[in-house]
């Protein structure tokens, strides 16, 4: 085994290494549910400084040195992905992608992040993504426009943005449930565990993007928690039809 484990506390465990090397390690049962990006077999060019004449390519110098427009490839995208590997983990899988590899997965629910505003339908890229739910068979939007604003400090080229995987989280899942990222890119999810009182375990393969990771998780659990007034048992509920 050529993977290392790091605990943050009581409630967060980050593994680096290649997740099929883990995986086989976790006890059974140790996981509620399984929420995850992985690579979905597109060789995306993450150089996006192809969109800005270049002048997007200094990002990587900056802060963390991982930077959105590095073109640092994504680790497994040069091959077509199969997610089936991730359905013995776990009562519930949310994995993004689907579009990608629908024919690998069961009929679920289909759960779609609008990612930009109305008029803006069609110009650039995609307006949204798509997740598949493994519970329930209906379509239930998202709209998140935050990672606009971060668009060149984001530290991973597929990184979603909190509120998103919080909302999946607190729909599908309880406080104190056990939520597996396998690959676990600059942490986005472990950060929204923290943040809505669950616990995680994270995986990722690139030294530099679990560091990131590690940092933001590192410091989520440092900041005092907040609550809203949403139900979430109400919300589980209604996704669950």
């Amino acid at each position: 085994m050529t993977f290392e484990r790091v605990d943050l506390g009581d409630t967060v465990t980050l593994y680096r290494g290649d997740c099929l090397e883990v995986l086989p390690t976790l006890a059974v049962g140790s996981v509620d549910a399984v929420i995850t990006d992985p690579p979905y077999g597109m060789k995306l060019n993450t150089d996006n400084s192809r969109f800005s004449g270049g002048t997007a390519g200094n990002i990587a110098k900056r802060g963390n040195g991982v930077g959105s427009a590095n073109g640092k490839p994504i680790v497994g995208d040069d091959k077509p992905f199969d997610p089936s590997f991730l359905l013995s983990y776990g009562k519930l899988q949310i994995i993004f992608g689907w579009n990608h590899f629908a024919d690998k997965l069961p009929v679920g629910s289909c759960l779609v992040w609008i990612k930009r505003n109305e008029y803006a339908y069609g110009s650039f890229l995609s307006d949204a993504e798509i997740a598949w739910c493994s519970k329930g068979r209906g379509v239930y939007c998202k709209k998140d426009l935050s990672n606009n604003a971060i668009a060149r400090d984001r530290v991973h080229p597929t990184q979603k943005p909190v509120g998103l995987m919080k909302w999946l989280i607190e729909k599908y899942t309880f406080e104190g449930d056990t939520i597996l990222d396998p690959f676990m890119g600059s942490g986005t999810t472990g950060v929204a565990c923290v943040q809505t009182g669950r616990n995680f375990i994270g995986i990722e393969i690139d030294q530099q993007y679990f560091d990131v990771a590690a940092k933001r998780i590192s410091d989520a659990l440092n900041q005092p928690r907040l609550f809203d007034n949403v139900s979430q048992e109400q919300s589980k509920q209604e996704c669950m039809l």
